[in-house]
């Protein structure tokens, strides 16, 4: 891929709430507008629109750029489970460093309370599915067996939600914006043991728009950003015993961007990673190699992982207490990798970044690990 693939030259977002009162559209476009307004760059130069998608139907994109001027000119939707805003990403860095676009615009976004409530809906011609097994299940299974395993206990899965819902009130996009104790996450009601409702991720509607271009912004006291690795692949299917407290696809999604960017786990100073249930973040502080197989517990106890520590995951809250709108979720930590780079996060704003990675995956499907993952590392240029 090279230094840099693309330039991230601006970034938007709604904030991610419950129920938005706005359409899917009228979303959309508050993104697409944000993030071209901070990326000085007028809708009427793109020439690639993206849209990621998980539920949003189809031609997502064409009825979002019908409002804003954005239509008449390439749109392409994308969706890949929580990784559809990754993969529109990925579509768009491909044209960007291919020659054939210079400025491309790619949105993530989802309206889940269209669906109206409980676990977000899987296919019924899954074998599992028709067991009755869905995603809190998964990761109930996940927990268990990585307390089992290791020195873990409930009340580190509770730190995990402690810290998301403590950035997450930093944070005036999130959903989440209170903080709780430890006791509040325990004593919050049972989803499927040992996760408990503050150590799920919920349900949201919002978008999260970046500016992605071939050359990098040049305006004054604003830092270019770029993507230097971006990784997207597939798990790999198998019948047999699969380790459910490890993550092969992020392992080796991790790995390939780490060599791309010609740089290692020490080198970052913010991870936002995929954290839909508690268990998830201390599997991928493995899986992105903050610590070893087993081990991670270890940095939320010491608080490594804050803000402030030795490698801040998740400063915007992660879904915990963002928010998880499906298509959106990729995006908008590509969103928070541009803030935190460019000084833009506030009070949330971690010291010196340089380098960020993104991770973001996704799809419950009988014999995978996960469906898709993608990670991103994204570097002060």
């Amino acid at each position: 891929m090279g230094d840099v693939a693309a330039w991230i030259s601006g970034a938007g977002s709604t904030r991610f709430v419950d129920a938005s009162p706005d359409t899917f559209e009228a979303m959309g476009q508050e993104a697409v507008v944000a993030a071209a307004a901070d990326a000085e760059v007028d809708l009427r130069d793109v020439d690639l629109f993206v849209c990621g998608t998980g539920y949003g139907g189809p031609l997502a994109g064409q009825r979002i750029a019908a409002g804003i001027g954005l239509s008449g000119r390439k749109i392409v939707n994308t969706e890949n489970a929580c990784s559809s805003g990754s993969t529109a990403l990925e579509l768009a860095v491909q044209s960007i460093a291919n020659g054939q676009a210079r400025t491309a615009v790619v949105l993530g976004i989802d309206k889940l309370s269209a669906l109206g409530r409980g676990a977000l809906p899987l296919s019924q011609d899954d074998p599992e599915v028709q067991q009755g097994l869905i995603m809190p299940g998964v990761y109930s299974m996940r927990a268990q067996r990585y307390l089992r395993e290791t020195g873990a206990t409930e009340s580190d899965l509770a730190a995990v939600a402690v810290k998301a819902r403590r950035n997450g009130a930093l944070n005036p996009l999130a959903r989440q914006q209170t903080a709780v104790s430890t006791e509040d996450v325990l004593s919050s009601r049972p989803v499927a043991d040992p996760l408990r409702l503050f150590m799920c991720c919920p349900r949201a509607d919002g978008a999260a728009a970046v500016v992605i271009t071939a050359s990098p912004r040049t305006t004054p006291g604003v830092p270019r950003v770029g993507i230097r690795a971006l990784v997207l692949g597939a798990g790999r299917f198998t019948n047999g015993f699969r380790d459910m407290t490890r993550s092969e696809l992020s392992e080796r999604m991790a790995a390939e961007a780490y060599r791309q960017a010609s740089l290692g786990p020490q080198d970052m100073q913010v991870a936002e990673v995929h954290d839909a249930f508690a268990i998830a973040e201390l599997m991928y502080y493995e899986s992105l190699g903050f610590a070893e197989p087993g081990e991670g517990w270890r940095l939320i106890r010491s608080g490594e992982t804050d803000i402030g520590g030795r490698i801040a995951v998740n400063p915007g809250g992660g879904l915990i207490a963002r928010g998880h709108p499906v298509g959106a979720t990729g995006i908008v930590q590509l969103c928070e990798a541009y803030w935190q780079i460019t000084g833009g996060a506030g009070s949330r704003q971690v010291p010196d970044v340089r380098n960020v990675i993104t991770h973001c995956t996704g799809g419950g499907i009988a014999g995978f690990d996960h469906g898709a993952c993608a990670v991103s590392i994204v570097s002060a240029a």
